[in-house]
């Protein structure tokens, strides 16, 4: 067995991650489900060890011997994973995600395409939240693909690892990988800076010091796109200024509250015809009411505005959901198990 064999079946299969672990058959994730290999042998931690070593680099072995995780960008045949390899039990695992290779447009990934209205801004905060695995990165790559085609722009990015890798259009693009091009999320964000960017793409925000920088970008007037592990639009702001110091919540929420262009979170879930899965997505779109209730403090008030601001480009995640299931997209029973807010779901299909 080796690895080459099972990221080819990862590929024609159209799985979205392929699983090394050791004690188990390889398995890989097809439209959310999990399914292990079992015409391959249960990998013990020699081999699984021997085949994930066979494409690392010296460095990368240290690095992972050392700190026992490590994220890498691996091409193969045409295609890009972006894996994960750690250690569990003394033994050496791994987790491969496939990253499509065609940029796919709004369209193609059945989200709506007057999203594309919120780079025509120009400077701000967008941010797509989500739980893991829920198209984030899928929703980004897209999001700066349009502005590659039709913008000429700087575009920096600073990955962990580089997962797509954009086609050369009409915009000039730096994509930067951590531990590979750069030691640090914060000091390839300073430098980005000073690198004469238009746009500025931040793979996730993972610390106060991060945010801080993403929203001085965004202040100076640069177009700055992130991700949140999030599962609602108040959560976000809610999480952004709970990372802060309590002496420095007043001056973020100001801060958020002129920076902030937009939170589209979403999730993905199970087709009704079980053929792949489709997302649902929340809008909050940062007009004079919402600035008001974050900059007050009152994010309770969001949902009353993501309700009732749908003119202004704004979804509530449960009418998205029973917009879905209406137009036979998904079960009743999909949309109970996914909403948010207990249920608004059953409220908006009677």
């Amino acid at each position: 067995m080796d690895l080459s064999q099972l990221l080819q079946i990862t590929i024609d299969k159209q799985a979205s991650d392929l699983h090394i672990v050791a004690g188990y058959f390889p398995a890989i994730r097809i439209n959310g489900d999990l399914y292990q290999l079992n015409t391959y042998p249960v990998l013990t931690p020699e081999v699984a060890r021997a085949i994930l070593f066979s494409i690392l680099t010296d460095e990368q072995k240290e690095n992972l011997l050392a700190n026992k995780e490590i994220d890498l960008g691996y091409d193969f045949n045409g295609n890009r994973f972006r894996g994960n390899i750690y250690f569990s039990k003394n033994a050496i695992n791994a987790e491969f995600r496939l990253i499509p290779s065609k940029i796919r447009t709004l369209e193609e990934l059945s989200l709506p395409p007057y999203l594309y209205k919120l780079i025509e801004i120009g400077q701000g905060l967008i941010l797509v939240t989500g739980p893991t695995g829920e198209g984030k990165s899928t929703t980004l790559a897209s999001l700066i693909n349009e502005i590659n085609t039709k913008y000429s722009k700087h575009i920096v990015t600073i990955e962990d690892p580089i997962e797509y890798v954009y086609p050369k259009m009409k915009s000039l693009i730096t994509q930067r990988e951590l531990h590979q091009d750069t030691h640090s999320w914060n000091i390839a964000l300073r430098s980005a800076l000073r690198q004469d960017p238009d746009v500025i793409l931040i793979g996730e925000m993972r610390d106060y010091e991060t945010i801080q920088l993403a929203m001085t970008a965004a202040e100076t007037g640069h177009l700055v796109l992130s991700t949140l592990h999030t599962t609602s639009t108040p959560e976000t702001v809610n999480r952004i200024i709970d990372i802060f110091p309590s002496n420095q919540q007043n001056q973020i929420r100001s801060q958020l509250s002129s920076t902030l262009c937009a939170i589209i979170m979403q999730k993905l879930l199970p087709r009704i015809d079980e053929v792949g899965r489709v997302p649902s997505i929340e809008v909050l779109i940062n007009n004079p009411a919402v600035a008001s209730t974050i900059r007050d403090g009152k994010y309770h008030f969001i949902n009353n505005i993501l309700e009732t601001s749908e003119e202004g480009g704004m979804v509530l995640f449960e009418k998205y959901l029973a917009k879905l299931y209406k137009e036979g997209k998904i079960s009743k029973e999909s949309g109970i198990a996914y909403s948010i807010r207990q249920g608004m779901f059953e409220k908006f299909i009677k």
